[in-house]
């Protein structure tokens, strides 16, 4: 009995499970998508956001609240000039009309190939459903929500018109900060409405859905405007408008009006808004209630504010009209002050932010090429370079490059350290000619200088700033010198927390101290990490020149703002030489100060702005003096393997002592890397072809020409005679 009913008991097969487990999942999943599938008919209802996210600076002090504006002012298609929604869907979906809420063939599939290929669900979305995206769901990037996404789309075509479905795309899409809707964005960045919207107005609006931060007029200008132009490209391409339309659009200079909104340190702020889109969703920052603690510290920051502003009156009459200051801490990173220009709200330009613009950085670049030279053993500090005319030839270059020094005047033999100090351009060139431009830029990128990419498209002048570089990296590229050769990159966040108080991320470094304005310790130099650019013996050097007083009083004098009393501070400053950007860098072990002062138009400052201790000099001071007022006088330690020697004034070698116990030569004291040092006392002695009236070096065809022994001193190119006439010299040409 027992055994025929094990025998009607057929045992489960193992396919029948695995068929079971499918169905399960399966019918799990596609509940999941319809789960709380919201309905379509509720986007007439535009979204209230709860939680706003607060970016505080680095003492809990609140900076700015980045939120979704709770009230939308709703507006009529039909009150819209029709180039507002042509521009939208030119950009956005131009197949908007033809398609049913999913563009199988255009989006999906290429949605699907970067999604198979990399790996990443991509967008692919059409306008409606980006309004789906935007208004019904969250902002995770899943399949399941990818799906409910294109259901909810169709289904939103069925039950709305597509001009309707238009409409309320306008009306509910993000157009950066606090504008959502095109009327809120109208009155944000153009003051009107938008149906006053000029087509190039328009086409602008319209490509900042994709990316408001990455697109804004007021973070990045020169990007909105490329952004603008594709917009009208597409319009073009699309029929909107016709070619003289199009290329007299892209002309157009737009007037963006800063927005009106309490805010402190404005240029930081959207400056750190920019780095959470690089992690988080818009969505996220607006609606999910984060808290950013910053590593501003709004003391320094209203301190520099005023001082800029107080700086730049004294010095309206000399063409100037705006300045940019980034004070930051070197073996950190930590952004402590950021002002990107004088008054955020005053002008259209004043929301520009110039610390992270490209600018040319003119001689404050030079203790980089110096730097390279050193650290390569090309040079030492007491090289000698000949300042005599001279002019370069390069190979496929059909002109001469005669460079002048800022002085109009030639200073002859001149050591490395007072090159440097004193800021003298043409051995700066020698230099750069010396260690190759390809080496320079290839160097350039381990100072964290991503704009140098192409040494084709650079000649010599690029050591007197001929290339154009960001504020911010400039000062990532000094921090090397402070941190013992490692350039640290910025940093700006110190801690995000969600609205529960999670910690969503934290900076931790060894050398983070959150009061700075106490009385800091040296820091902690094995704990930096970064990009290693130099040897720490060639960034001892660099900082020693910069700090030396006498190094540079021969250009700037004994008493120029370059000095902070009883503090040891390094320090360049640049100017370039059409006058139009003024730069001075200074930093301790502890801080960095970098100031630009210029016009955002390009225009030339005054002339006298060239002697480099006007402009931007003063107004670094009084920050930098502020910055160190409780900080104790931190020297830049000698490393190990950097040796002290006594040197000849003139020619840089060894003096030694004669028999009589006096010196071989008048003498001073200079700091080497241990096996560069020189080992002996030479004076050159050279036949030379000499013009017997004039005294001065000449040509082996002149008919008045006679050999004499001359006293002759070399740098890497040229020859200089000590004791002849020097005066009405010849430029030499040195082919390179």
């Amino acid at each position: 009995m027992v055994e025929n009913v094990e025998k009607k008991i057929k045992p489960v097969s193992k396919s029948f499970v695995i068929k079971l487990v499918i169905f399960i999942g399966i019918g799990y999943f596609v509940f999941s998508i319809f789960y709380k599938l919201p309905n379509p008919a509720s986007l007439k209802e535009y979204k209230v956001v709860p939680l706003s996210t607060h970016i505080l600076d680095r003492n809990g002090k609140l900076l700015y609240e980045i939120y979704r504006e709770q009230s939308r002012t709703a507006i009529k298609l039909d009150q819209l000039p029709k180039y507002v929604a042509q521009a939208t869907i030119a950009i956005e979906d131009k197949d908007f009309y033809k398609h049913g809420g999913v563009s199988l063939f255009g989006g999906m599939l290429r949605a699907i190939k970067d999604t198979v290929l990399r790996q990443k669900l991509q967008g692919g979305s059409t306008i409606t459903q980006q309004l789906i995206k935007s208004a019904l769901l969250t902002p995770e990037r899943t399949i399941r929500r990818k799906i409910r996404e294109i259901i909810l789309a169709l289904w939103t075509e069925r039950i709305f018109s597509k001009n309707e479905i238009l409409e309320m795309y306008l009306n509910q899409v993000p157009y950066g900060g606090a504008a959502y809707g095109v009327e809120e964005a109208a009155k944000i960045y153009f003051s009107k409405h938008a149906k006053e919207l000029t087509l190039s107005e328009a086409a602008l609006l319209a490509g900042l859905p994709q990316a408001p931060s990455i697109y804004s007029p007021f973070y990045n200008p020169d990007l909105a405007k490329e952004r603008r132009n594709s917009v009208l490209k597409t319009m073009y391409t699309a029929k909107y408008i016709d070619k003289n339309t199009y290329e007299k659009e892209t002309q157009k200079v737009l007037k963006i009006n800063p927005p009106k909104t309490s805010i402190n340190a404005p240029h930081f702020v959207f400056y750190v808004k920019y780095q959470l889109e690089q992690v988080y969703s818009l969505q996220q920052i607006e609606e999910e209630g984060l808290k950013v603690t910053t590593t501003l510290n709004l003391e320094v920051q209203k301190q520099a504010e005023n001082i800029l502003k107080n700086e730049l009156e004294k010095i309206k009459e000399l063409d100037v009209t705006n300045g940019a200051i980034l004070v930051t801490r070197p073996p950190t990173g930590e952004i402590l002050s950021m002002i990107g220009s004088v008054d955020y709200f005053a002008t259209a330009s004043g929301a520009f932010n110039v610390a992270t613009a490209l600018r040319q950085p003119g001689s404050s670049i030079k203790p980089l090429n110096y730097a390279v030279g050193l650290d390569r053993k090309l040079v030492t500090p007491a090289t000698v370079f000949l300042d005599v005319p001279t002019c370069f030839l390069a190979a496929g270059q059909p002109k001469t490059y005669c460079p002048v020094n800022y002085d109009g005047q030639f200073h002859g033999p001149t050591q490395l350290r007072f090159t440097l100090g004193n800021s003298y351009n043409i051995p700066a060139v020698k230099m750069l000619a010396y260690n190759g431009v390809e080496n320079f830029i290839a160097s350039a990128s381990a100072f964290t200088i991503s704009t140098f990419k192409d040494p084709k498209k650079y000649g010599l002048s690029l050591t007197l700033g001929g290339g154009e570089v960001k504020m911010t990296e400039m000062a990532q590229a000094f921090s090397a010198f402070a941190n013992r050769g490692i350039a640290k990159k910025l940093v700006s966040i110190l801690k995000i927390e969600d609205k529960n108080g999670k910690v969503l991320y934290q900076l931790k470094d060894p050398n983070l101290i959150k009061d700075v304005k106490k009385s800091l310790p040296s820091p902690n130099f094995f704990a930096i990490t970064g990009s290693k650019a130099i040897s720490q013996e060639t960034a001892f050097l660099i900082s020693h020149i910069l700090l030396d007083n006498n190094a540079r009083s021969a250009a700037f004098g004994d008493h120029s703002y370059l000095i902070i009393p009883n503090k040891a501070v390094s320090v360049k400053t640049g100017t370039t030489d059409d006058k139009k950007d003024n730069w001075t860098i200074g930093f301790t072990p502890n801080f960095l100060t970098a100031v630009w002062v210029g016009n955002n138009d390009n225009t030339p400052m005054n002339p006298y702005l060239t002697s480099g201790v006007t402009g931007a000099a003063p107004i670094w001071n009084q920050v930098m003096s502020y910055v160190l007022k409780n900080q104790s006088d931190l020297w830049p330690v000698r490393p190990a393997d950097v040796v002290g020697k006594q040197v000849c004034w003139d020619n840089g070698t060894l003096a030694e002592k004669k028999e009589d116990g006096s010196e071989s030569c008048q003498s001073r004291f200079e700091y080497f890397i241990k096996g560069t040092e020189p080992i002996s006392s030479v004076t050159m002695k050279e036949l030379l072809p000499i013009n017997r009236d004039s005294g001065r070096l000449t040509q082996v065809d002149d008919p008045n020409i006679e050999l004499q022994e001359k006293t002759v001193i070399k740098d890497m190119f040229s020859i200089y005679c000590v004791d002849c006439n020097h005066e009405g010299e010849q430029q030499q040409t040195i082919k390179l």
